[in-house]
């Protein structure tokens, strides 16, 4: 948007009389109003005093800005002029190739960012820009602030603190409501349910309390994210209507009560995670299979008990991950879970209470790259060759199953008659294997 709307300014002054462009070059209206001038230096001061902003950036900070500042042109269609105002800002480090202003070990956050001298705002990012001193979210922020904002993104900042309600007043056209690894607290309001432009939430990593907000308004939202906080209470079955999800992380809280039946409406869901929460005594939801697009579900940690189903897996062909540690599952694995999720890499069904044969059909899952089956009470033969092994390594954990047997194609097939013990049978060349002459072998070792 800035570099279309720059483009045609600097068509406009090619094709305009030298007399005009003079007459524009001395319109003080190109220039950034001294009051947003101000507040971006006194940003920049904040987030590092150390470095001397005002003598490096001398002149109009939108005609010669520092990396992190962008500037957008904006047309008055009641007076024919035309305005410059910052419309995005970017702070702390993000990567080799966008040296963004770096943030000090002492970083604070001006209020003055959140007052109204910023009126066109759309982008506002913060990475790894409050990691030191404590810093913290003004108490209010104006209501007038964000009336053009789309994107509110504060990542890996511990040191800053403040109510998360705070970040989520009236901006009606955000579309990306990122804030994790912050030390935000509180409940998340209601509230954010009117704002009905979202498309994402992630606010995992903080210490949010309370419960699930309403997002049954949020239509267009694809991504949400609450995981790693203290929420509680139940899931409403209202999620259910947020039918564009792509992605559901709630886990790592205190959620309990029912995984909500209306979850099988979100047909458009690739990830969901729900686990080390406190959902519980319902198994395994049969839901699943109407979630066609599912790539990886994860329910560890919650203790759902039952049977793994065998019904479901031939409706998640597609399905990538599955992780079902710690749930109190028993009985035996389904081999439809074998037989159908060719895509499988990432399988965990380990710490339950699973008991009988693996599956042949486990042995045929080419994709697989881990397989945890630990601490279960599975019993026969491992049905994984050699190299399937070799392919999986130490990702495939079979330990803490006494009755398991781990056999390796090389060892020798069992002999029938009498057992020859396996030091013995280790010391016997070849030709001792062949059923004819196995006495005869047995009495020249004697």
């Amino acid at each position: 948007m800035a570099t279309s709307h720059l483009n045609l300014f600097l068509l406009f002054l090619l094709t305009t009389p030298s007399s005009v462009c003079q007459q524009i070059n001395d319109d003080s209206s190109l220039l950034l109003p001294p009051s947003e001038q101000e507040a971006v230096y006194r940003v920049l001061n904040s987030v590092n005093s150390a470095i001397p902003w005002r003598t490096i950036f001398p002149d109009d900070l939108c005609a010669s800005p520092p990396d992190g500042v962008v500037c957008d042109y904006y047309p008055d269609d009641a007076t024919t002029t035309t305005s410059v105002h910052v419309t995005e800002l970017h702070l702390g480090y993000v990567s080799d190739y966008t040296q963004n202003p770096p943030c000090s070990p002492n970083a604070t956050l001006d209020p003055l960012l959140f007052a109204s001298s910023f009126k066109r705002l759309r982008k506002l990012f913060f990475y790894k820009c409050f990691t030191g001193a404590p810093a913290s979210l003004p108490e209010t922020i104006p209501e007038d602030f964000g009336s053009d904002l789309e994107e509110l993104v504060f990542i890996e900042n511990p040191s800053l603190s403040g109510d998360i309600a705070v970040l989520s007043g009236n901006f009606t056209k955000l579309r990306r409501l990122v804030l994790t690894g912050n030390g935000f607290h509180g409940s998340i309001p209601n509230r954010i349910s009117g704002l009905v432009s979202l498309q994402e939430i992630t606010l995992s990593r903080n210490s949010l309390t309370g419960g699930f907000p309403a997002t049954s308004r949020l239509k267009n939202l694809k991504v949400l994210d609450f995981s790693h906080n203290l929420l509680t209470g139940n899931v409403p079955e209202t999620i259910g209507e947020s039918t564009e999800l792509l992605k559901l992380d709630l886990s790592y809280n205190a959620f309990s009560g029912e995984i909500p039946p209306g979850l099988g409406n979100l047909k458009k869901l690739e990830f969901l995670d729900l686990s080390y929460n406190r959902f519980g005594n319902h198994g395994v939801p049969l839901f699943l299979a109407e979630m066609r697009s599912l790539k990886e579900v994860y329910l560890s940690g919650n203790l759902l008990g039952g049977r793994i189903p065998e019904e479901i897996w031939k409706s998640l062909e597609g399905i990538s991950g599955i992780g079902f540690s710690r749930m109190g599952l028993r009985g035996n694995i389904p081999a439809s879970m074998g037989s159908s999720l060719k895509s499988l890499w990432y399988l965990a069904l380990d710490n339950n209470n699973l008991e009988g044969r693996i599956p042949l059909e486990f042995g045929l899952l080419e994709s697989a790259r881990e397989i945890n089956l630990e601490n279960n009470n599975l019993t026969g033969e491992a049905p994984f060759s050699d190299g399937f092994r070799d392919r999986v390594g130490k990702k495939l954990k079979l330990s803490g199953n006494p009755h398991l047997v781990l056999v390796k194609e090389s060892d020798p097939p069992p002999l029938a008659g009498p057992v020859i013990s396996s030091s013995v049978s280790r010391a016997l060349p070849s030709v001792c294997f062949p059923m004819v002459f196995m006495v005869l072998c047995v009495l020249i070792k004697q």
